[in-house]
């Protein structure tokens, strides 16, 4: 079958919007597969830091992301586990530190160059789900559904202070902001897949609604024909 022939769900928009979780829901849902984007540029990252690559050197940092083995692993009930060179480094690649490194390597041409294929080979039957910053634009932008998920800056501020004081980190609503502001300038303005929504992609703000409204919210979007399908 043809690659291009098997359907695909972009699920872009920026940090603290929701997009894992309504991506990984909507994923379950049809039975599909689900790439997370945005853990193999963190994957890249950590791995910077093992080696002592140094951010600022493109050419390394691409070399990098050409060797770097990243894999994941299912976990009922759970999200997946991502391996980077047979190292579980899940835990990792959730924190602040992975995350500025990640939103650093992801302007430079060479490292997104590295990663296209490797993120196009997830477009497997049943059909795939992605979430990231550029899927529908230049990953998937053949994709038959886009979507742009979005929330206020506060809201997002708000969700990932949450999550960190539940895993017992010491942070501040305040500081959690200001970074997700300059994140979001950082994305949209860098010179090669800025954060935009695709022109074909439907808005979705999350702003105060339930993650499974969200849900459906999305998998109404999908054609019929593919709704049906759900497991």
């Amino acid at each position: 079958m043809n690659a291009n022939a098997i359907p695909v769900l972009t699920i872009d928009g920026p940090s603290g919007s929701g997009k894992g979780t309504i991506s990984r829901a909507v994923a379950r849902v049809l039975g599909w597969h689900f790439l997370d984007s945005g853990a193999l540029y963190r994957a890249v990252g950590v791995a910077a830091g093992w080696e002592d690559t140094d951010l600022s050197d493109p050419d390394a940092l691409q070399r990098l992301a050409e060797r770097t083995v990243v894999s994941f692993k299912d976990v009922p009930e759970s999200e997946p586990r991502v391996l980077v060179d047979g190292a579980d480094a899940t835990d990792e690649l959730r924190t602040e530190t992975a995350g500025a490194a990640a939103s650093a390597i992801a302007a430079i041409p060479g490292v997104r160059a590295a990663l296209v294929e490797r993120q196009r080979a997830f477009r497997q039957l049943p059909g795939l789900v992605a979430d990231g910053r550029d899927m529908g634009t230049i990953i998937f932008p053949d994709a038959q559904t886009k979507v742009f998920l979005t929330a206020s800056a506060e809201e997002r501020a708000q969700r990932r202070y949450k999550q960190l004081i539940e895993k017992g980190v010491e942070v501040t609503l305040d500081s959690l902001l200001r970074e997700i502001i300059a994140r979001d300038a950082r994305d949209a303005q860098r010179p090669v897949a800025p954060l935009k929504p695709a022109d074909d992609a439907v808005l979705v703000d999350s702003s105060g609604v339930p993650i499974d409204q969200v849900v459906e919210q999305v998998l109404s979007l999908l054609p019929e024909s593919l709704r049906r399908n759900r497991t």
